[in-house]
């Protein structure tokens, strides 16, 4: 489903994906009230969601959709200078953002990959947006106790999902197969009661296990 308050945006991403065969678009929405509703009409897989509407906004309806029974996954939109609500619609329950101005097989590939139940965060806006709201977030308690609870292994995958590392690239780090990954990341997600990578990644800059480098300026993929 694709969300946008602009009618001709919402038309050329419907366009793009309408035109990939194993990809339907099963409904637009104008605002976020029109999303919620759609949403559990029509249930789609995952929303293409826009932040900044008239009404109710992106972050508002994120956060309301991902509570509904078999939720959809959520992937934001959004233009980076103007959209400061990205981080906390990744906290409201969105799987990952991707910018608008992306190319049209890096949104399609983006959609694939939250419908496998993965996230994905945009690597030339990841750094910024994480190191300037992150860091001054509070951990609560049950949380670092969590944390605790991670075997060693668990804790390296950790720290590896957050550089941004994908599962194969996680076994060739580690020497495991990919295989082995997947059972760590289901092991920690699970023991931190975390949806998906995205909050995954959130959850390691929010405890200080990995810290944002370079300046401000630089947009480039992390190398950590």
């Amino acid at each position: 489903m694709v969300v946008d308050d602009q009618a001709v945006v919402r038309a050329g991403f419907a366009a793009v994906i309408d035109a990939e065969p194993d990809l339907t678009v099963v409904g637009e929405a104008g605002d976020g009230a029109a999303a919620v509703v759609l949403v559990e009409r029509t249930a789609p897989d995952v929303v293409l969601m826009d932040i900044r509407m008239p009404g109710m906004d992106g972050l508002t309806a994120t956060r309301l959709i991902t509570a509904l029974p078999n939720a959809p996954k959520v992937l934001v939109l959004t233009t980076f200078d103007l959209d400061a609500y990205v981080y906390e619609a990744l906290r409201a329950g969105s799987s990952g953002f991707m910018l608008k101005d992306a190319q049209p097989e890096d949104v399609l590939s983006a959609i694939r990959v939250v419908a496998a139940g993965e996230g994905i965060l945009a690597p030339a806006v990841t750094r910024r947006l994480i190191g300037q709201f992150a860091r001054g977030a509070p951990v609560p308690p049950e949380i670092s106790g969590q944390l605790a609870g991670l075997t060693p292994r668990e804790h390296e995958v950790l720290l590896l999902i957050a550089s941004g590392l994908t599962n194969a690239e996680i076994g060739d780090r580690l020497g495991v197969t990919t295989g082995t990954v997947k059972s760590h990341v289901n092991a920690l997600l699970t023991k931190l009661r975390l949806r998906d990578r995205v909050q995954a990644t959130i959850l390691a800059y929010e405890t200080g296990l990995i810290r944002p480098r370079g300046t401000a300026d630089d947009q480039s993929a992390a190398a950590y």
